[in-house]
């Protein structure tokens, strides 16, 4: 039970490699604050991990949103020990693979504040807890779009996912005095609910070509994902801080 005595906050927690992570954490004794902008998601999702879950609604682009529900979470569970970052993608415009020609300003500030704020402004909510805890673990999601390495990624996720993991090596050095560690995964293709119906549309020559490219000759899963999370997060990781770790498969590009 790695997990047992903690409070978790896990954004994006409704779907996808969010609610994967909280259903291994409440699994394994935390109590998981899943916090999501859906109700009818969200409400499933805590209904689904039972009593060691709890939902909060909130947007986490909007900071009194943000604000206001880390100091919920302290006032009724008294600390916060892990911050998973969730909240992110490409699919909120409607051509993610767009070059730099194609993308507009509009796409592209889009993309940039949906991967970026969120993960910002929870962090900038739940350091100073952490801090007078002197303890914590926060895990990002970046992406291996954001070391270059994703042919199908616009420019503007890849701009953004590589800003998630600068932010994460420079908070390495603000952090660890005061024992926060803090990380990133950077995943390739997952077939998350999200991310499932745009793969379903390749064709299958494109499905196979991708599944070729992964030397474990399959296309991950959010599980994949969380199980890396997780160990992030536990006890296991307590000497690993500024670190971001591909989960591809092996795939290199």
């Amino acid at each position: 039970m790695r997990f047992e005595g903690k409070i978790a906050l896990i954004t994006a927690a409704a779907n996808g490699i969010g609610r994967a992570t909280a259903a291994i954490m409440a699994a394994e004794g935390a109590t998981v604050v899943c916090v999501d902008n859906h109700p009818e998601r969200l409400g499933s999702a805590v209904a689904a991990l039972g009593k060691q879950a709890h939902g909060r609604l909130c947007d986490a682009l909007d900071q009194g949103q943000v604000d206001a529900v880390v100091a919920d979470v302290v006032r009724e569970f008294g600390r916060i020990d892990i911050l998973v970052n969730a909240v992110g993608g490409s699919t909120i415009i409607a051509k993610p693979s767009a070059t730099v020609e194609e993308h507009s300003l509009d796409d592209w500030q889009r993309v940039i504040k949906f991967n970026l704020d969120g993960t910002f402004l929870f962090t900038h909510a739940i350091v100073p807890i952490m801090k007078g805890q002197k303890a914590g673990k926060i895990v990002n999601l970046a992406s291996i779009a954001g070391r270059g390495m994703s042919v199908a990624s616009g420019v503007a996720y890849a701009a953004a996912k590589g800003g998630i993991i600068a932010l994460t090596r420079k908070l390495s050095f603000e952090l660890g005095p005061f024992g926060i560690n803090i990380n990133a995964i950077a995943p390739s293709l997952t077939l998350t609910e999200r991310i499932r119906p745009h793969w379903n549309q390749r064709s299958p020559e494109a499905q196979a070509a991708q599944v070729e490219a992964t030397p474990l000759r399959r296309v991950a899963e959010a599980s994949d994902q969380a199980k890396v999370i997780c160990f992030l997060a536990s006890s296991d990781a307590d000497f690993v801080t500024g670190l971001t770790i591909d989960v591809t498969g092996g795939q290199s590009g």
